[in-house]
Parts: structure tokens; C-alpha cells; sequence
């Protein structure tokens, strides 16, 4: 199968602007001008970008139907276009600038290999201060780690300390979020996960010990897009007062864990952070910590937030030592901890973003 985009248009203003996407998304598109020297390319290319101009033509010359046509309108009050995408079976009609965003993340997904497919990403967030959200995540990237799965932990509190301390990667060389901070556009995903740290068989993106450097929305996108292709799931560990780039990583999140202690207190703190987060986070589950000095269970506390119960995590003796001698989480694959992140990681199937 070529990896090359096939462009079929004869307007040379759209041909333009689909060579310029093109060229942001670091792919050498085939281009063909009518419908007769597209055929040749038709079924084979991994992704076909039709011009209305030739959509009439596309019909009329039975090219048939496949998978990955993107149909370009050129009048936006031509309603006729939708059936002609039909006729055609394009998954959808795109207008530009409009649309320039979702075709170039398209293209991208090209440039990175026929194999690049969209991780799951999972962002972890504390209900209430000391939650755990922290450890969690780190657990349950150390866990899919371990487990095989390429695996990127992203570090989005840039006041939390650092992730690095948590798995023991502090003295690790390799990019910190202050040299991402100007990211934009397409960044390469190969080129990220090799000048990131790895450190217990994952990539690490986590801030550096001087002052804290403002991460734009545009950079946070950028960047976990790019880890998304290049890894089978990222852990984004989320700060509980939402900046501009926390917000992006929750709108990037397949799914968000929020950790809740087993006590009221918590579980009401846990009720405005999953509300926050609802209004991006396309679903929202929770993890309960026990133990509750009140007995509170965790279909209880779920129930309570109103929200899926991702699991309950008993109490594991010798974690906090464990940490503060510099061991990642779940490491050894045994206790509480790893058993649930297991559990998770299997729940995680129903979240995974299909190719694009």
C-alpha cells in the first residue's frame, strides 16, 4: 500500500491549500487532476482528499466505494455536496480554513506510518489534595509498561514536584516540558519519544527543578498528539486547578480517573473537580482509596458523584517508604496497587480512539 495521501482535484487554489496542509503535516501527497489518473491510485491510497470540483465526475466514473475519502466542498451554501458525498461513501465533507486542523491531523497520522494509531490517553486527577492521584498514575504507567504497552507519562502539574522523583528518574537526561514550551503544529512524534527520558521502560515528560515556564494550550496539544502516535497509551497526571494546558490535556483525554479518599470530605471536594473536568473530559470515571473511617464503599462514593466506578484501591503498607527510597510505584507487578492498575488498564479497551 503507497503511504502517500491521494489529492484529486483540478481547482488549483484548493490544490494549493491542500499542498500547504500537506507540507504542515510532513507528507508528499500523489496528485492527480481528474478522475481517469485517479483510478490508478484510487483503491490503494491510505487516504483519499476528493475537490467537489470532481465529485460528479468521481460518480459518474464508478471509482467505488472505500474507506478514507474526505470530500472538500467549495461552497458552503451548497447543500447538494452531502449527497454527492454520499454517493460516494466519503466519511464527511470538509470546508476550508474551517476543517484545516482535522485534515492536517489527518495527513499526519500518515506521515507517522501506516502503523501510527492514536494512543488511549487517560488523565489522572486528585479529588482533593493528597489524594494519590500522583502515585496512581505513575503506577499505572509503570504497569502498562511492564506489561509491554509503549507507554508515555506526562506530568501537566507543573507545581507538583515532578514525576521524575516518583519512578526515580530525576537524574535521567533528556527534554523537560521548559524545552516543549513553544511547540506548535505538528510536532514529530519519533523524534519526541527518542529526546525524552525512559526511565522504568517508559517515556517521561516531566518539569525540570527551576521556575515553572506557562505551557500554552497549542504547545500541550501538540506535544500529546505527537506522544499519541508514537505510543499505546499516555498517562497524563493532572494538576487539580486547571491552567490553559491542563484544559487541553482534559479536552485530549479519552477518559479521566479521578482519585477519591473513602470520606466525605473528599467525596464532596471530588463533586466540583469532576464537574470542572466533565465540561471537557469526554468521560469521567472514579477511583476510590480506601481506607473510609466512616465506611464508606466505593459504588457509594460512585454513586454519590454520579459516576463510573474505575475501582477501589486498598491500603498497601510500605508504599510511602517505598516511594521515599525512590521505587516507582507497582514496579515488583504485586500488591493492591498493581492489582488494580491491571484492572483498569483492562477497562480501557472501550476508550481506545480508533484509527484516523
Amino acid at each position: 500500500m503507497p503511504d502517500r495521501p491521494l489529492l484529486v482535484t483540478a481547482d488549483p487554489d484548493l490544490l494549493d491549500d491542500l499542498l500547504r496542509l500537506s507540507a504542515a503535516a510532513g507528507v508528499e501527497p500523489e496528485v492527480a487532476h481528474d478522475v481517469s489518473v485517479a483510478r490508478r491510485s484510487w483503491s490503494r491510497s491510505p487516504l483519499v482528499v476528493l475537490g467537489d470540483d470532481l465529485s460528479r465526475s468521481a460518480v459518474a466514473g464508478r471509482l467505488g466505494r472505500r474507506r478514507d475519502v474526505l470530500l472538500v466542498g467549495l461552497d458552503l451554501d451548497d447543500a447538494s455536496v452531502w449527497s454527492r458525498a454520499a454517493d460516494l461513501g466519503a466519511e464527511g465533507v470538509l470546508f476550508l480554513p474551517g476543517s484545516e486542523r482535522l485534515l492536517v491531523d489527518r495527513l499526519t497520522t500518515i506521515a507517522d506510518g501506516p502503523a501510527a494509531r492514536p494512543a488511549a490517553v487517560v488523565g489522572v486527577v486528585g479529588g482533593r489534595g493528597g489524594a494519590g492521584a500522583s502515585t496512581f498514575a505513575c503506577a499505572l504507567a509503570v504497569t502498562a509498561a511492564g506489561d509491554g504497552r509503549r507507554t508515555m507519562l506526562v506530568d501537566a502539574d507543573p507545581l507538583g514536584g515532578g514525576l521524575d522523583l516518583v519512578v526515580g528518574g530525576e537524574h535521567t537526561t533528556g527534554l523537560r516540558w521548559p524545552d516543549l514550551a513553544g511547540s506548535a503544529g505538528r510536532v514529530d512524534a519519533a523524534a519526541l519519544r527518542s529526546a525524552l527520558p525512559q526511565v522504568s521502560r517508559l517515556t517521561l515528560l516531566s518539569w525540570d527543578r527551576g521556575d515553572p515556564r506557562e505551557v500554552s494550550a497549542e504547545s500541550a496539544r501538540a506535544v500529546l498528539r505527537a506522544a499519541g502516535r508514537a505510543h499505546d497509551l499516555v498517562v497524563v497526571d493532572l494538576p487539580r486547578r486547571f491552567d490553559e494546558a491542563a484544559e487541553a490535556a482534559l479536552a485530549e483525554s479519552d477518559v479521566v480517573l479521578v482519585v477519591v479518599p473513602a470520606e466525605v470530605r473528599a467525596v464532596a471536594s471530588a463533586a466540583r473537580v469532576a464537574a470542572r473536568a466533565g465540561l471537557l473530559a469526554a468521560e469521567i470515571r472514579v477511583v476510590v482509596r480506601g481506607p473510609s473511617p466512616s465506611g464508606l464503599t466505593g459504588s457509594v462514593v460512585a454513586a454519590t458523584l454520579g459516576l463510573p466506578l474505575a475501582g477501589w484501591l486498598k491500603p498497601e503498607p510500605g508504599l510511602v517508604r517505598s516511594l521515599e527510597r525512590g521505587e516507582p510505584p507497582a514496579r515488583s507487578g504485586r500488591g493492591p496497587l498493581a492489582e488494580l492498575c491491571r484492572d483498569v488498564l483492562g477497562g480501557l479497551s472501550s476508550v481506545r480512539r480508533p484509527a484516523a
